[in-house]
């Protein structure tokens, strides 16, 4: 009798953990439930921060980062403070030349950083437009952001800009 008792005990943790392994199966990161608050708070940064970077709005665009950032670029190397950061992207509006930039969605993931912020991993395509011509693909591009959360506000400390293998900006 302890043997049959057994046996159906086996049976049924089999069966839950079977039930439990496919549900869990089914659950991929990015799905709705598994997104949290921080996930759509950072989301909405991205998004509010590269509004600003389509429109060259340094105004709107140098409220995202912090002073003393970092920024390390596959190509272009280190940039070590925002100040240097805002004179690139001034320049990069001047040329006339209009870049435009969208996150590919399915790719964004979102950690957080205990005491700090948070860590925003993704990929984006970026888009150009050169005088007088239509638009054209400048590439995809990997990056990390390391979001800070400091006075209730959200601003990038670090970047990481990689897997620049191509670029076509012409």
């Amino acid at each position: 009798m302890s043997n049959k008792i057994l046996v159906l005990l086996l049976l049924s943790i089999l069966s839950i953990s079977s039930t439990f392994a496919q549900k869990v199966k089914k659950l991929k990161k990015n799905t709705p439930e598994l997104k949290s608050e921080l996930y759509y708070e950072i989301k909405k940064a991205d998004s509010t921060l590269f509004a600003a970077f389509n429109r060259c709005d340094t105004v709107a665009y140098k409220k995202f980062f912090v002073d003393d950032l970092e920024f390390y670029h596959d190509l272009g190397g280190l940039t070590t403070s925002f100040k240097s950061e805002l004179a690139s992207f001034k320049e990069m509006c001047a040329r006339g030349s209009n870049i435009r930039r969208e996150l590919v969605e399915s790719s964004l993931e979102v950690y957080p950083i205990k005491n700090y912020g948070a860590v925003e991993i993704a990929v984006h395509h970026f888009y150009h437009t050169n005088k007088g011509e239509k638009e054209k693909p400048s590439g995809t591009y990997k990056f990390i952001h390391v979001w800070q959360h400091k006075d209730g506000e959200w601003r990038i400390s670090r970047i990481i800009s990689y897997g620049h293998d191509s670029m076509k900006n012409d």
